[in-house]
Parts: structure tokens; sequence; C-alpha cells
């Protein structure tokens, strides 16, 4: 892999080859399925709110509980902010999330005709939806060939030499323009699985980690 000084002069397919390794590997340690798996829109878009300023524990046990009792954007829509709160209470900062889960529900319902929309600027008019949640939505929700970034993406991209960004919009835009539209479905999912096994923010699993002979070992910025 190049040197980060040279990376901005150097073609982009040149990298095609490294990114296409790394994700090889960790294909190999976290078996997905024939692309990605494919969730319910809404369920990805309320998910993924939920997961802002928590830990992922937190969000899957804030969603299953949410959706075993509120199913549909009408039903939440419909659903008292007390309700709402006591469901989702486990994700963190579940009074500001519960009003902003019930406002999106009810736009859904008004402006999109009960459907979650499949383009980045119907998604992003969405009050709390950032480009994160939006890729994650075309991603898992519609299998649209985008990279949601995250931090876990994002820190590993550095950490690994991948790239060299400051913010994770910075990120995306270089991941898009190296990974091949094919590898784009599984590129998150793959990173935020190791980032939780082993490159953890601090006192990562080198020792473990099937990359380390890959790795630039970037400090995260």
């Amino acid at each position: 892999m190049p040197k980060p000084s040279s990376w901005e002069n150097t073609q982009e397919n040149s990298f095609f080859v490294d990114i296409e390794k790394i994700l090889k590997i960790l294909k190999r340690k976290y078996p997905v399925s024939k692309s990605v798996r494919k969730e319910k829109p809404f369920r990805v878009l309320i998910s993924t709110i939920l997961s802002q300023r928590t830990r992922d524990a937190n969000t899957d046990k804030a969603s299953a509980m949410l959706f075993s009792v509120l199913k549909t954007p009408r039903a939440i829509a419909d659903a008292g902010e007390s309700q709402i709160r006591k469901l989702i209470r486990s994700s963190g900062f579940y009074r500001v999330k519960a009003k902003r889960i019930k406002e999106v529900s009810g736009i859904i319902i008004k402006k999109f005709k009960g459907k979650v929309p499949d383009n980045l600027t119907d998604l992003l008019s969405l009050p709390g939806v950032g480009r994160k949640t939006a890729n994650c939505v075309l991603v898992f929700g519609f299998k649209k060939p985008v990279i949601p970034v995250d931090t876990h993406v994002h820190r590993i991209s550095n950490r690994l030499g991948i790239v060299k960004t400051k913010k994770p919009d910075q990120t995306e835009s270089r991941l898009m323009s190296m990974v091949p539209p094919a590898h784009r479905l599984v590129v998150n999912e793959l990173f935020v699985r190791f980032g939780q096994d082993i490159c953890s923010p601090v006192r990562p699993k080198c020792e473990k980690c099937g990359l380390k002979k890959i790795c630039k070992g970037k400090v995260y910025p």
C-alpha cells in the first residue's frame, strides 16, 4: 500500500486490490450472507436513530422492545410519547429519541404514504437523519451500494491506513471512490463487527488481528 504522502497522486484503481484483500480477510472471519442481510427499511431507520450516542447492545434491546409492541409507522405515530419512552429507555437519551421517532413516523405517513423513501435526498429531509443513518437505510433496507460510515468504519479505515481523513463524511467520499460497487454493501457490517470484536477504540486486540501485517497503526483522528 502506498505511503499516505503519495495517496492523492495515486490512481484510484491502485487501491482496489488492497481494499478487496482486507474485505476478503474479514469475510473469512465474519461470514455474511450473499451480499448483506436485508431488513425492513422502517425498522432499519428507527433502529439507527435509536443507536445514536449509545452502545450497540443498548440499541438492540431498545429496538426489540419497541417493535415487539409498535411495529409500523402508524403505530409509532399514534402512540403516546410516554409509552415510546418506556419501550426505548435502554437506548439512552430516550426522551429526545421518543419525540424524534414519533415525528419521523408521522412524516413518513403524511409525506411518503407510509413508506420509507429509498433515496438519500428524501431520507436526509427527515429530522434527525444524517448521512450515516440514511446510508444504513439504503444498504440494509434497500440493498443499494453505498457505505454507511459510523465511528467503527471511520476509525478502522484510518487506523488501517486505507484513508487519511478527519471527518466521517470525508471517509465516506474516499471509500466510495476506492471500493467497487459490488463490495460496498458489506463494508459497514464487516468493519462494525471487526471494530466490536478486535479493533476497538482503546486497547485493540492487535495480537489476534488477521490484518496486523497490513495495518498502518494510525492513531484515531
